[in-house]
C-alpha cells in the first residue's frame, strides 16, 4: 500500500503506543486468570469445526547478549541448560497436547527466542519429532512452519537440517551491517555471513526469507543506514521488518551497556525512516503495516489485497482462524478468545511443570466488548480501512452511538488528514498508515481507562 511521509504529523502524533499483536494487549492481563480458566477455554475450542492450531515454542537461550535486546532471554554459554529446558518443555507439550482434539491440523508453527538455533542439531530434530508425535502437523510442506535464526549460530548444514525436519520459513536478525554499530551493540555479524545463510535457505527451497533491521541504534547515521539498507535489498529477502529502537534501560538491563550519547538524534531517525521507506518502495516492496514490508508476490501482500490478513503475537499472518498454543517460558497463547502467559522466570516455569501444572501466571478472557474492539483494530491494522455497516451487522450495534467518544477523536485525525470518515467507512490515508498504531489506540478502552502510565515503544 502507498504511504506518505509527513514529518510534521509524525512528530505531533509520535507518542508511545501498543503494537496490537493482541487485544486486549498484554498490559491488561491479570493473575486472576488461572490454569483452570485456560483448561475451560481449551475444552471449549474443540468444536465440530476443527479449528486449526498455531504452535509457538519459546527457546530463551543466547550465547551472547545483544545490548539492544528487549526479549525474554537467558544469556549463557552453558549448552547443558538447553538439555534441562527441553525436558520440561516436553512435559508441557504432553499436557497441552491432551487438551486439543488430534484432528485439529497445525497450520502454523514458529520457534522464537532468544535464539532457537542455540539448540544443537540432535535437539532440533528431537523437538520437532516430539511435536509431530504430539500434534497433527502437516506432512506435505504446505504448513507455515517458521524459525528465527541468528546467522552467527548456524551453518549451511543447520539450514538443511531445519528444512529436512519441516521448517520452510526463515527469519534472520541482522539489525545493521555497519561494523562500528555492530560493535556498539555487541553483535558483530559480517554481511558475507548473512548472505551465505540466505543463500543456503534458497538452496534448500525455503518458502520465505525475512530480515529484521533496527534504526535508532548507537553510532547509526543517515548515510550509514542507507548503505545497510542497500546491502540488505541486494540480498532480496521476501520480507523486511524495520523496527524503531526503544531505549528503555530501566526496563531492560542489557540496554544499560549502550552509550546513550551515541544514539542518533530524533530528527536523524525520522530521516532514516523516510529514506528507508523510499528505498524499499523503489525496490518494489509493499508496506504491510507497523514496520513490515514484503514483496508484492509474498503471501502477506496477497492476503492484504484479498482482505484476509491477520495480526497476532507472531506478527502479520495469513492464519486468522487458528487457536495459538504457545509453550515455553514467557510464551503467550490465544485459545478460544482468551489470552494467557506462561511464567517469565525459568525457575517458576520449572516449578509449575514439576507439579504437573501448566505454568500460566496471568491472562484475560475477552468480553463481548473486547471482541468488537479486537475486530475493529484487526481491520484497521491489517487493511487500513473499516466497513462500519459490516461491524454493525456482525455485532448488532449502532456504531455511531456505541463509539461516540471514539468518533470524536477520529474527527480530529480526519482534520489532520490521517483518515477519511463517513457513516459507512473509516479509510486510513497514505499519511495515516505510518501512524496506524495511534489510530488503533483510539479504540483501546483499556488504554483510555488506565490510571498508570504503561511503557510502550514510540509509534514511529
Amino acid at each position: 500500500m502507498k504511504i506518505k511521509f509527513d514529518a510534521e504529523k509524525i512528530k505531533r502524533y509520535n507518542t508511545t503506543a501498543p503494537r496490537y499483536t493482541s487485544y486486549p494487549t498484554a498490559v491488561a492481563f491479570t493473575p486472576d486468570f488461572s490454569e483452570a480458566d485456560y483448561l475451560r477455554h481449551a475444552a471449549s475450542s474443540n468444536t465440530e469445526q476443527h479449528t486449526p492450531l498455531s504452535l509457538y515454542f519459546h527457546i530463551p537461550f543466547c550465547d551472547t547478549i545483544c545490548f539492544y535486546c528487549a526479549c525474554n532471554k537467558i544469556a549463557t554459554k552453558d549448552y547443558s541448560k538447553a538439555t534441562q529446558y527441553l525436558e520440561y518443555l516436553y512435559r508441557e507439550i504432553d499436557i497441552q497436547a491432551k487438551l486439543f482434539d488430534q484432528s485439529r491440523i497445525v497450520e502454523q508453527l514458529h520457534w522464537g527466542g532468544g535464539t532457537p538455533t542455540f539448540l544443537n542439531h540432535q535437539q532440533i530434530a528431537d523437538l520437532m519429532a516430539y511435536t509431530r508425535q504430539s500434534f497433527n502437523l502437516l506432512e506435505d510442506d504446505s504448513g507455515d512452519y517458521s524459525i528465527e535464526i541468528d546467522p552467527r549460530s548456524v551453518s549451511q548444514e543447520t539450514i538443511k537440517l531445519l528444512r529436512d525436519v519441516g521448517f520452510n520459513r526463515f527469519s534472520l536478525g541482522v539489525q545493521d551491517v555497519d561494523k562500528q554499530v555492530q560493535i556498539a551493540v555487541n553483535r558483530v555479524q559480517p554481511i558475507e555471513e548473512t548472505k551465505a545463510i540466505i543463500n543456503a535457505c534458497r538452496e534448500n527451497n525455503a518458502h520465505s526469507i525475512s530480515v529484521d533491521l533496527i534504526y535508532g541504534l548507537p553510532l547509526q547515521t543517515v548515510a550509514g543506514f542507507a548503505k545497510t539498507l542497500q546491502r540488505v535489498i541486494e540480498l532480496s529477502p521476501d520480507r523486511l521488518s524495520i523496527f524503531n529502537y526503544a531505549h528503555l534501560p530501566h526496563l531492560f538491563k542489557p540496554q544499560r551497556r549502550i552509550n546513550a550519547d551515541e544514539l542518533p538524534k530524533a530528527e536523524d531517525k525520522l530521516i532514516i525512516l523516510q529514506q528507508s521507506i523510499q528505498a524499499l518502495t523503489d525496490a518494489g516492496y509493499v508496506y504491510i503495516g507497523m514496520d513490515h514490508f514484503a514483496k508484492p508476490d509474498d503471501e502477506l501482500a496477497k492476503a492484504q489485497r484479498q482482505g484476509s490478513l491477520h495480526r497476532n503475537f507472531q506478527g502479520y499472518t495469513t492464519h486468522a482462524a487458528c487457536d495459538l498454543v504457545a509453550m515455553g517460558v514467557s510464551a503467550i497463547s490465544k485459545v478460544d478468545n482468551a489470552y494467557s502467559q506462561n511464567d517469565k522466570g525459568i525457575e517458576g516455569y520449572y516449578k509449575q511443570i514439576e507439579k504437573g501444572h501448566l505454568p500460566i501466571i496471568r491472562g484475560v478472557g475477552s468480553t463481548g466488548e473486547d471482541l468488537i474492539r479486537h475486530q475493529i483494530i484487526q481491520q484497521l491494522s491489517c487493511h487500513f480501512k473499516l466497513n462500519i455497516p459490516a461491524i454493525e451487522k456482525q455485532f448488532g450495534i449502532n456504531f455511531a452511538q456505541h463509539f461516540a467518544v471514539e468518533l470524536e477523536a477520529l474527527e480530529q485525525m480526519a482534520d489532520d488528514d490521517l483518515l477519511t470518515l463517513d457513516k459507512d467507512n473509516i479509510i486510513v490515508s497514505a499519511t495515516g498508515r505510518l501512524l496506524i498504531r495511534n489510530i488503533c489506540m483510539v479504540f483501546d478502552a483499556y488504554q483510555r481507562n488506565q490510571t498508570s502510565k504503561q511503557q510502550f515503544s514510540k509509534a514511529i
